[in-house]
């Protein structure tokens, strides 16, 4: 069952260890289908060790349909997004150092960055503390994403979400890039300089057209 999208979800894996969003076994993904299912990544295992059978197939209220090993402990949680957004068809929760050690001390992360509103259209909200495995990690994120792609939570990670892989892993590794690079500006400058709301609303829609399969430019952007 959904042989094609575990293997997606398996190389989504592989990337976030690549990207250093993670580490070992940290995090997780989750992908809904059309149907409703949703394949989830097992508990504990490090994902350069697994296969596309280790994923499991849950229904959302979190039942076993296909799968012989134990699901990612963040389960409940990320079901509880699935059933309140139902917008969102993949999450993916990291354990990412740069955007969670802006989370430590500060309550947003600012979209200053094009690829920052690109990816995650637009500031970042660091919710408060939940701990791993708690339906509260979920809640927290539903009530703090809003209409960003992605939120920090606190003392613990990173949630990133979209309409599907590809969305959810952009706002996750551009999060960290961006991340990065407000860290840098912040140890040279505490009053660096801010995207305008315009300019945050200009470059969520350029992205728009990001890519080989989504039309020309507008005029409007090209100047």
């Amino acid at each position: 069952m959904f042989e094609k999208e575990k293997a997606d979800v398996l190389k989504a894996c592989l990337r976030m260890d690549k990207y250093g969003l993670i580490a070992l076994s940290g995090g997780n993904v989750s992908l809904r289908m059309p149907t409703g299912e949703v394949i989830v990544t097992p508990s504990g295992m490090i994902y350069e060790d697994m296969v596309p059978e280790d994923m499991l197939v849950v229904d959302l209220d979190g039942n076993i349909i296909e799968g012989e090993r134990k699901a990612s402990v963040d389960t409940l949680a990320l079901l509880y997004i699935f059933k309140h957004r139902p917008d969102i068809n993949c999450v993916i929760h990291t354990h990412q150092p740069y955007a969670t050690g802006l989370g430590l001390v500060m309550d947003e992360i600012p979209c200053n960055l094009t690829t920052l509103a690109n990816a995650t259209q637009g500031p970042v909200k660091v919710a408060p503390y939940s701990s791993a495995a708690s339906m509260q990690m979920g809640i927290e994120a539903v009530e703090n994403l809003g209409d960003s792609l992605a939120v920090v939570l606190k003392h613990h990670g990173v949630i990133g979400v979209g309409n599907s892989l590809k969305q959810a892993m952009y706002s996750v590794v551009y999060l960290e890039e961006a991340a990065k690079t407000i860290f840098i500006g912040y140890c040279l400058d505490k009053n660096m300089p801010m995207f305008t709301q315009e300019q945050i609303d200009r470059a969520v829609r350029v992205f728009k057209y990001y890519g080989q399969d989504t039309g020309e430019l507008p005029e409007d952007l090209k100047y």
